[in-house]
C-alpha cells in the first residue's frame, strides 16, 4: 500500500514539476532577458527578472523529474507485489537522495514565488512611472503567469506530500536494515517545520498583494488614455491597405522602448 501511493505521488509530482507551462514560461522569460541585456543590465526590475530566471535555472539543473522517474523504476507494480508475499523496495541511499532533492525543491520553489512577487511588485512600479513601457508591461504579465502556473497545478503542495511519502518509507526502509548514505544531516520529519512557512498563507498573502497592487495603479488607463470618439471612428473607416502604407512610411524600430504615447 505504501509503495503504491509512493509510485502515484511521484508520478503526479513528475507531470506537474515537467509540464507545458513551466517550460514555455522559462523559454519567454530567456528570451526576454538576452533581448534586454546589453540595454538595461543595471534596471531593478531586469535584475529581479535575472533572480527569477536562476532560481528556473537552478530547479532544471538539479533533475528532480529524472531522479522521481528512476525511483519509480525501482518500485515493484502491482502485479508483482501481489504474485509474491515478499517484493523488492528502493534502497535507503536512493530514498535519502530523493528526499533531500525533494527538499531542496521545495526550498527552490518558495525562493521563486518570492522572486516572482518581488519582480512584479518592481514591474509594476516602474510601469506607472512610463519607465521601460515595453519590458515591464511583458514582465509583469509573464510574472503573474509563471506565479499562477506554479500555484494553479499545485507543485509545491504536491512535492511536500510526496515528501510525507518519502519520510515513512524511509522509516520502515532503515528500521529494517540501516545503509544511511547521506551524513551528518537529519532528515525532518514535518517538512512544514523545515520549510519555516504556511504555505497556504503566504500564497494567499503574495496573492493578495499583487492583485492590490494591479487594481490600485489602473496602470493600463494611465499608460493608454481612451481615444476620441472622432479619432477612432476615422480610424475605423480607414481601409487595411492605408493603414499597412502609413505604418511603412512611419515604422518605428522595435529596438526603441517607446515612453510617450504615439499618435
Amino acid at each position: 500500500r505504501l509503495l503504491s501511493a509512493l509510485r502515484r505521488r511521484c508520478d503526479i509530482a513528475g507531470k506537474r514539476l515537467s509540464g507545458p507551462g513551466l517550460a514555455a514560461e522559462g523559454r519567454v522569460l530567456r528570451a526576454v532577458l538576452y533581448a534586454y541585456h546589453s540595454r538595461l543590465h543595471r534596471h531593478r526590475p531586469y535584475l529581479a527578472l535575472q533572480q527569477v530566471e536562476q532560481c528556473l535555472k537552478r530547479l532544471w539543473k538539479m533533475n528532480l523529474v529524472g531522479c522521481l522517474e528512476t525511483l519509480v523504476e525501482l518500485i515493484p507494480k502491482k502485479n508483482a507485489s501481489k504474485a509474491q508475499a515478499e517484493c523488492l523496495v528502493p534502497s535507503q541511499p536512493m530514498l535519502e537522495t530523493v528526499a533531500l532533492k525533494v527538499l531542496g525543491g521545495c526550498k527552490l520553489i518558495l525562493r521563486l514565488l518570492d522572486c516572482c512577487c518581488k519582480a512584479f511588485l518592481l514591474s509594476i512600479k516602474h510601469l506607472c512611472s512610463k519607465e521601460f513601457i515595453l519590458l515591464n508591461t511583458v514582465a509583469s504579465g509573464l510574472l503573474s503567469r509563471l506565479w499562477f502556473v506554479i500555484q494553479y497545478r499545485c507543485v509545491l503542495q504536491t512535492l511536500m506530500s510526496l515528501y510525507d511519502a518519502l519520510s515513512t518509507m524511509l522509516h520502515l526502509v532503515s528500521e529494517t536494515q540501516q545503509t544511511p548514505y547521506i551524513k551528518g544531516f537529519t532528515f525532518p520529519s514535518n517538512i512544514g517545520d523545515f520549510l519555516g512557512v504556511n504555505i497556504s498563507s503566504e500564497a494567499k498573502k503574495q496573492k493578495a498583494v499583487m492583485l492590490t497592487t494591479k487594481k490600485s495603479t489602473s496602470w493600463m488607463k494611465k499608460l493608454f488614455p481612451a481615444m476620441p470618439v472622432a479619432v477612432s471612428k476615422v480610424g475605423k473607416k480607414r481601409k487595411s491597405e492605408t493603414c499597412t502604407s502609413a505604418m511603412k512610411n512611419h515604422s518605428i524600430p522595435c529596438s526603441v522602448d517607446i515612453g510617450e504615447r504615439v499618435v
